[in-house]
């Protein structure tokens, strides 16, 4: 008996460490996302601020979308050049320099007196963004007890996407109802990091096997063949739900205040924060949905998001602004979530990361290039008429993904 007591006793030890330990590794994994959450909501904090510079500086529609658009070079620059660079040198490192480039992008929001400071804070933005983006994903997912991948994946997808949806929102609330509509953010935001430089100091490291920032190389798009049949409808809806973001987001508020007579920032910090926050809904949704039928009904889904954008610019009704974030938003979670796992499973285990790290290439190339192409027929037909010429190119891109899907629904490389 005295023995059976004392093994009941030892299991019930071992019971209490187990689940000690399963807090613990939840807490951390949930600081992380928080972390994440502070940096993604960085990038899009200007967002809803962009009429006020303009009246500020007096710059046009194309200036906009072009500093806008920085941010996306700097993103693919580092997907680029150390896109692996935290599997060498460590997660907090790499978060580390990330939350530096956050922290001296808000400074230059902050000390903005003339357009080059607006570019030099987006460049450091994506900077940060695009160390995060891998680093941030692989570190919650690693901090999360054994077992808890699934729950541990959601963790990221919602601080990603929650965190650009964020930014605008807080943006959007400070600017309208607190002074300084131009400093207060940036002032908050840099609190913000501050808090999370703290918190990544207390948290553990978890790559094991470390090397020097020399050992850092530059990682070049790479295809192996038998991923490109997944990989170009996969590619072709990243590029549109990319693209949609990118112009919702550099352009909807001055579409809200000068046809829909809309100055509320909070309002349209809101309506941004819609878009993203509806893509995590989206990238939810794939688990019930399965990858191989999301990226067609994603497809499907962007279509009527796009569709309605355009009968926003038509009408000028505010009703289909925020259907189509809404809309537009879910389609885009949809598709990409789908378009990352199936390129993933593939891939060559071998060349998983490179083939990856291509498809980030090719959606971040979809929230410059085609932004800046809005902002320079912005002049000559009017943000409307620019804005119906992007919708028309994009609805047939994703018209053309979903109909080669229909045609090979096996190409969704779903095993």
């Amino acid at each position: 008996m005295e023995g059976e007591r004392d093994v009941e006793r030892d299991h019930g030890a071992t019971d209490d460490r187990s689940t000690e330990e399963d807090r613990r590794g939840w807490l951390r994994c949930l600081l992380a996302g928080a972390v994440f959450v502070v940096c993604m909501a960085g990038t899009t904090l200007p967002t809803p601020l962009y009429p006020l510079y303009q009246e500020k500086f007096g710059f046009s529609e194309l200036t906009v979308t072009v500093v806008y658009a920085v941010y996306a070079f700097g993103v693919i620059g580092v997907l680029l050049l150390a896109g692996n660079a935290s599997d060498t040198v460590g997660r907090r490192p790499a978060l580390f320099l990330g939350l530096g480039f956050a922290a001296a992008s808000a400074v230059c929001f902050l000390l903005a007196d003339a357009l080059g400071w607006l570019y030099a804070g987006r460049l450091l933005s994506g900077l940060s963004a695009g160390l995060f983006t891998g680093a941030a994903t692989a570190y919650v997912m690693e901090l999360a007890p054994k077992g808890g991948g699934s729950r541990a994946t959601l963790v990221a997808t919602a601080a990603n996407m929650g965190g650009l949806g964020c930014g605008p929102l807080l943006a959007g609330l400070l600017a309208e109802y607190a002074p300084e509509p131009l400093v207060l953010p940036f002032a908050v935001h840099l609190g913000l990091v501050a808090v999370s430089l703290g918190v990544l100091v207390w948290l553990p490291e978890t790559v094991r096997d470390r090397r020097g920032p020399a050992a850092v190389r530059p990682r070049l798009p790479a295809l192996p063949p038998q991923v490109r049949a997944v990989f170009v409808p996969a590619a072709i809806a990243s590029f549109v739900g990319f693209a949609l973001f990118g112009v919702f987001t550099s352009v909807s508020p001055a579409f809200l205040a000068r046809y829909l007579h809309i100055d509320n920032h909070a309002v349209s910090g809101l309506v941004v924060a819609l878009a993203f926050f509806s893509s995590t809904a989206g990238q939810l949704a794939v688990d019930r949905v399965g990858v191989a039928r999301s990226l067609p009904l994603g497809c499907a889904v962007l279509f009527g998001g796009l569709v309605l954008l355009a009968a926003a610019l038509y009408t000028d009704v505010l009703a289909f602004v925020v259907l189509s974030a809404v809309v537009g938003g879910v389609g885009q979670g949809l598709a990409f979530r789908a378009a990352l796992a199936s390129v993933a499973a593939a891939a060559p285990p071998d060349r998983r990361a490179a083939v990856i790290s291509t498809l980030f290439v090719v959606a971040y190339t979809g929230i410059s290039i085609p932004v800046i192409g809005v902002g320079v027929l912005a002049d000559p037909l009017g943000l409307e008429g620019a804005g119906l010429v992007f919708i028309a190119c994009m609805l047939v891109l994703v018209a053309s993904a979903a109909a080669y899907l229909i045609r090979r629904p096996a190409a969704t490389g779903e095993r």
